[in-house]
């Protein structure tokens, strides 16, 4: 071997001392990020398999042909779901159902107890809105009217806007404060287009109007 090619192997050696290490550390570091990467979404995959089959179950158990479904039974699907999948949607849509099987059965304090949970801290928009006006609901039911109204403060999604404000406007009523029921039902009309306006909402409004005849 030449003294030339005896500098470059040298230099290969030096070079690979210097950057060889690092190379082969950050490639095994890459094939780790990307093996990780693809482990954690097939566990996220499984995880939201194995929820939708115990939500399905859930479905299955709560929306009887009879309309009777097994409170225990139901009870104890989503309390598998809140154990396994605690603070997911699909956790709290089994809770939804744990509260209206409470409701169905009388048991509003139940009821009341699974709504909050999630009013509390609600996995998404749609599930806080949701669990919010149910639970007004259920206070209402309790005679809690004023507390149910607390509830509705403050803005709402617009997709939420409508049936929010009937809902206040309902409770109002319960509470005989029939100008400031007929100012909600406004306010959820014009959240309306025209056509959906028309019906339920529209009586509500008459039924106040010929109250003030």
């Amino acid at each position: 071997m030449s003294s030339t090619e005896d500098d470059q192997l040298a230099e290969l050696k030096d070079w690979w001392q210097r950057n060889g290490k690092p190379l082969v550390t950050g490639g095994l570091l890459a094939l780790v990020v990307v093996f990780g990467w693809q482990a954690w979404h097939k566990y996220q995959s499984n995880q939201a398999q194995g929820a939708s089959v115990l939500y399905q179950q859930l479905l299955e158990t709560t929306l009887t042909p009879d309309g009777k479904p097994d409170p225990g039974r139901v009870a104890d699907l989503a309390n598998k779901l809140n154990t396994d999948f605690a603070g997911s949607a699909y956790a709290q849509y089994g809770s939804l159902f744990v509260a209206k099987v409470a409701v169905d059965t009388g048991k509003l304090d139940d009821a009341a107890r699974e709504l909050k949970a999630i009013t509390d801290k609600p996995a998404n928009i749609t599930l806080g809105e949701v669990a919010r006006q149910r639970l007004a609901q259920v206070l209402a039911a309790q005679n809690k009217v004023d507390d149910a109204l607390k509830l509705l403060d403050g803005d709402a999604d617009k997709a939420f806007l409508a049936s929010r404000e009937e809902l206040k406007g309902d409770l109002l009523v319960q509470l005989g404060r029939t100008d400031e029921a007929h100012a909600a039902y406004q306010k959820a009309k014009a959240a309306l287009s025209d056509e959906a306006a028309v019906g339920g909402l529209q009586i509500k409004l008459d039924d106040l109007a010929k109250g003030d005849a």
